[in-house]
């Protein structure tokens, strides 16, 4: 996969947020701040951009994505994001082209330095519930296609997002309301789970 069509896969990542800013913003008035769906378009907008300017190779171009989400001001959600993308630029190729397995690796070390940061596991109701599935999927992963990747990536997000429906919320706002929580999905978890969508749309 050559540095173009990772940046439109995650330009397209990107723009799948950003559509669905209004459910974001509806789920977490439930139960959080109500400003979730406002601070990921603040995030996927900064990544889109850094993407779109990015004039180096891949490395750099996921360094200046995880340093423009940095410079933000929002909630919870931006130093995780940060945290994420620059766990995958620390393993990320210098140049301009990335195979299955640099994939594979990129995207161990973003869950690796998120877990560092979050400690939030599958069943805590947080953006894990998502992230965790989808970075097993890649792991397990032992075919050569980055589509088909993405795709079982995207599939194993989308139903950990819907599984975070099931569970009492132990993190942030949220935890406070306890078992009110069940049958909403974490916002988090959903934003994630769009952008993996996005990811596997070429």
């Amino acid at each position: 996969m050559t540095k173009e069509e990772f940046a439109r896969r995650l330009e397209n990542a990107c723009d799948a947020i950003i559509h669905v800013e209004a459910e974001l913003t509806e789920i977490d008035s439930k139960f959080g701040d109500a400003d979730h769906g406002l601070t990921m378009t603040k995030v996927a907008k900064a990544i889109a951009q850094a993407v779109e300017e990015s004039d180096r190779g891949i490395q750099s171009m996921l360094d200046d994505a995880a340093m423009a989400v940095m410079t933000l001001n929002g909630g919870s959600a931006v130093p995780l994001w940060n945290t994420w993308l620059d766990g995958m630029q620390e393993e990320a190729p210098e140049g301009d082209e990335i195979d299955v397995t640099g994939l594979k690796t990129i995207f161990a070390k973003a869950l690796e330095e998120l877990d560092d940061m979050s400690g939030a596991k599958v069943g805590d109701k947080t953006m894990m519930d998502a992230v965790i599935p989808a970075s097993a999927a890649i792991a397990a992963y032992s075919g050569e296609s980055e589509a088909e990747l993405f795709t079982l990536a995207a599939q194993a997000a989308e139903e950990g997002a819907e599984n975070s429906k099931n569970f009492v919320s132990k993190f942030g706002r949220a935890k406070s309301y306890g078992a009110q929580t069940i049958g909403m999905p974490d916002a988090g978890a959903v934003s994630m789970a769009r952008f993996f969508h996005g990811l596997a749309q070429a």
